[in-house]
């Protein structure tokens, strides 16, 4: 296979496949907090692709130019973590620039990108493969931008169905975060249907 079907195909996988929220189950926080309205899952799935693909490319290279070079391979999720910290307040300090509407209906959920598991996730797993090797650093930042762009698509499904399920007459003891977690349930069951596709 090309290089080209293979960046395809791990765009496709992450994306798809193997989504970092259902079939992960990686960043529920934010996917089930923010998922109310749609124009507040967007933003926020903005904010996660760009932290996603800018924490894989920038992870990359701590991990193989500082880490790897200097034998400090243990020092990898404290590294991580501050890397994806300090993108996570440029983020947010761009978008309350820029967008001071979308800062006001992220709330909270904006500074806890730092400590979404799914971009560490993410930053992780560009380093331990299912085969052993360690990615490329195109591959990785593909990897970053589709786990981006999954996390993004599950949100933006996720909320409307939640848009719909306020109009929607349903018991009162499953209104609110129960009915939320039992729509995420069959929304992974939905997905895993698409397992054999690589």
């Amino acid at each position: 296979m090309n290089e080209i079907g293979i960046i395809l195909k791990i765009f496709i996988a992450v994306v798809i496949v193997n989504n970092f929220v259902l079939f992960r189950f990686l960043g529920l926080c934010p996917y089930i907090g923010v998922s109310k309205d749609t124009d507040s899952a967007l933003g926020m799935g903005m904010a996660v692709i760009f932290v996603m693909t800018m924490a894989s490319a920038v992870t990359w290279v701590i991990y193989n130019f500082l880490l790897i070079p200097l034998h400090i391979e243990y020092l990898i999720i404290i590294a991580f973590i501050l890397t994806i910290a300090t993108l996570v307040q440029i983020v947010e300090m761009i978008i309350q620039k820029t967008a001071p509407v979308l800062y006001e209906s992220l709330g909270i959920y904006l500074p806890l990108i730092t400590t979404n598991c799914a971009v560490l996730g993410v930053a992780m797993l560009n380093k331990d493969t299912l085969t052993g090797e360690t990615l490329s650093f195109i591959k990785s930042v593909i990897q970053g931008f589709g786990a981006g762009v999954g996390f993004t698509l599950a949100m933006f499904l996720m909320s409307g169905i939640r848009e719909r399920l306020e109009l929607a007459d349903v018991p009162q003891c499953f209104k609110g975060v129960p009915i939320a977690f039992i729509t995420a349930g069959l929304m992974a069951m939905a997905f895993l249907g698409f397992s054999g596709m690589l």
